[in-house]
């Protein structure tokens, strides 16, 4: 059992409803992007769907992407895409400003800029209602620090709290930035560092200290916007956001849908204060086995320490961008990142063949 699943069924544990004590991770089975349906089972479940056909779909389900983007004329294209998860933390203020930050990614993500917002919204009834409005008002001001706005929602009574947006951006259409085209060549960059689902299971478990809680929350309440607009000043080939597959998963996603070989180095793998220690000391979370059943095949592992290898897999929440572009353009992209004091780290590089290749 993770820290991110339940010690008694809900319908068995009775809702203390003081707003001062009740703990919203304790209402989730599993939280934040952990909680994202098996991308191995989603694979087959998709396989079943026939493409839309429309000339101005630019981005659908062949292939799949972090959004779909509709042309509307020469100059604009609307970014459409939701995402919602269980409580990953117990401050309403904080979820709701997480929340907000994975589903507005996925646009930044697409290479655009976020329009408008709505709130997708399930609660128990008898939560506080001071909650409620403490996890609404600190999405709508993370909206607006998108330059978006939050224009109305739907909410429905469920006894496991869930809370996300859906999200519409806009791009041009030769803007657009997908996770399907990485060249031989490229250097591949990551622009947070990993393990958010680690430090919150070691928290659950009391294992770490609320120093550490606390960076993990920051990143993930970090929108993906400075790194974006300095990616838009390159020539970028693929661009994804490493989320619930973690950055093996979606990794292999990159390879497969561009037809390479990624080639990661393990010992460049940015972690967050603290995750590592937790990978060798045998903290999982519930995603971890659906990850490595999903890209577990599809890697190649040369001497990776076990601690790395689990850090690969950590499902990520509000994770940064997985980016590749032309090796010439490195140095003039980790000046840039520098000069703006935004994180970034070249993490591999992208070859002729298929699948990934993590060396020790």
């Amino acid at each position: 059992m993770t820290g991110l699943q339940f010690a008694v069924p809900r319908e068995e544990r009775p809702l203390d409803t003081n707003a001062t004590t009740v703990k919203l991770t304790d209402l989730a089975s599993c939280g934040g992007c952990a909680a994202k349906y098996s991308a191995a089972r989603l694979e087959q479940l998709l396989a079943g769907f026939v493409p839309v056909e429309a000339e101005n779909l630019l981005v659908g389900l062949a292939p799949a992407d972090d959004a779909a983007v509709y042309r509307l004329d020469d100059e604009r294209a609307l970014i459409f895409t939701l995402d919602f998860f269980p409580p990953i933390v117990d401050d309403p203020a904080d979820y709701g400003s997480i929340a907000a930050t994975n589903a507005l990614n996925d646009v930044f993500a697409m290479g655009g800029s976020p329009l408008l917002a709505l709130s997708i919204a399930a609660f128990p009834e008898e939560l506080p209602i001071e909650m409620l409005a403490e996890i609404f008002a600190a999405a709508d001001q993370q909206v607006r620090n998108a330059g978006a706005l939050l224009a109305g929602g739907h909410t429905i009574r469920d006894a496991e709290p869930k809370y996300g947006l859906a999200v519409i951006g806009t791009v041009h259409p030769d803007g657009i930035w997908t996770k399907s085209n990485a060249q031989p060549g490229d250097a591949v960059y990551v622009t947070k560092p990993l393990g958010t689902g680690l430090i919150m299971t070691g928290h659950k478990h009391g294992q770490i200290g609320t120093q550490q809680l606390e960076r993990a929350v920051g990143w993930m309440k970090t929108l993906n916007a400075g790194a974006a607009d300095v990616l838009r000043k390159f020539r970028v080939n693929a661009v994804t956001d490493v989320t619930g597959f973690g950055l093996f998963g979606h990794a292999y996603e990159t390879a497969d849908r561009s037809g390479v070989r990624i080639v990661l180095e393990s010992e460049r793998f940015p972690a967050i204060d603290g995750a590592l220690d937790l990978a060798r000391k045998g903290v999982r979370t519930s995603g971890d086995p659906r990850n490595r059943d999903f890209a577990g095949r599809h890697l190649t592992l040369k001497g990776v320490p076990e601690s790395l290898v689990v850090l690969g897999y950590d499902p990520q929440t509000a994770g940064g961008l997985l980016v590749t572009l032309p090796a010439e353009q490195s140095a003039a992209l980790e000046a840039e990142f520098a000069a703006r004091k935004l994180f970034l780290r070249r993490v591999g590089a992208i070859e002729e063949g298929s699948g990934v290749v993590v060396a020790g």
